[in-house]
């Protein structure tokens, strides 16, 4: 058996991508212009949603603004790193470096999960109690909601910072993805990473299921009332105002169970880089283009705000 150092590392060395130079200047432009997408859609979403009124006062794009600005956290956590090592030679992250990509990482993620549940709920009011709509979700209340979700995060993405923190690694520390992810990051612990399992399969199991477990019960009661809607028009029309916000679900949720709820392989393979990217790069790209091509009022908002800004 091969001898474990278990003093401290400086740094950690991430593999993920080919180190091929043809293949690296492809990802280098694919990843750069995925982040600049991402910040100009997001910013797009955020700045329409204030500068309108109408969408301004409407709980759903409050809480889509907060998507926004998660998405563009959660985005610049993973990409900025990702096109340095993309054309490095030596692809390293520092200790604290690995550390704080997994705090944000873990709470732009959750942050994004507990969005998503708000904005699921404020559905359910609108079309299941349309009559108590204004005093179920009114301003002091969706507050509370957006507050709770950027609170709630940044208790568990401490939790697994500390513990994270409080193992030794093994030199190398050679890690087999493109980011500081927890699994791949336990691979090279010499530590005893029974208390951390146990906490991931618990803890973190309700972190992740709790929020999509309230976004499914309220689309049961939604799709419950909507198919009592004697009309095919009144139907069509209800639909249409979920119809964005399931995409964004499908996506985020169909990410999220790829990584981290299948069997879990030692050295991710092609398939477990594509699906992180796709779960950290490609979705906080396509949720503000998902919300502007598929909603009628962020259109006409758009429409209206140009027509101020430039007529």
């Amino acid at each position: 058996m091969a001898q474990k150092n278990t003093t401290q590392i400086s740094e950690f060395l991430l593999h993920g991508f080919s180190s091929q130079p043809e293949v690296q200047r492809v990802l280098f432009l694919l990843f750069l212009s995925i982040y600049l997408l991402s910040l100009f859609g997001n910013m797009t979403i955020i700045l329409l949603i204030r500068c309108d009124m109408q969408l301004r006062q409407t709980p759903m794009y409050f809480f889509l603004s907060c998507l926004a600005v998660a998405d563009m956290g959660f985005a610049t956590t993973i990409i900025p790193k990702t096109l340095r090592n993309v054309l490095s030679h030596k692809k390293t992250i520092t200790y604290s470096g690995c550390l704080t990509q997994i705090f944000f990482y873990i709470y732009f993620g959750n942050v994004e999960s507990y969005m998503l549940s708000s904005m699921a709920f404020d559905r359910y009011v609108a079309i299941c109690h349309p009559m108590y709509y204004s005093s179920l979700m009114s301003h002091k209340r969706c507050l509370h909601m957006a507050t709770m979700s950027w609170t709630i995060p940044t208790i568990h993405s401490l939790l697994y910072t500390i513990l994270m923190a409080r193992l030794e690694f093994c030199n190398p520390g050679e890690i087999h993805h493109f980011i500081c992810d927890i699994n791949p990051v336990l691979e090279v612990t010499c530590s005893d990473t029974r208390v951390i399992n146990l906490i991931v399969m618990t803890e973190g199991l309700v972190d992740i299921l709790g929020p999509f477990v309230l976004i499914i019960i309220s689309y049961a009661f939604i799709f419950y009332s909507i198919m009592k809607i004697p009309s095919a028009i009144g139907k069509r029309k209800a639909f249409s105002t979920c119809g964005s916000h399931i995409s964004v679900v499908v996506l985020f949720y169909g990410g999220i169970s790829w990584v981290y709820f299948k069997p879990h392989a030692k050295n991710p393979g092609l398939q477990d880089t594509v699906a992180t990217v796709m779960y950290t790069m490609v979705i906080p790209m396509l949720n503000p283009f998902i919300y502007t091509l598929r909603n009628s009022e962020m259109k006409a908002a758009l429409r209206r705000v140009m027509r101020q800004h430039f007529h």
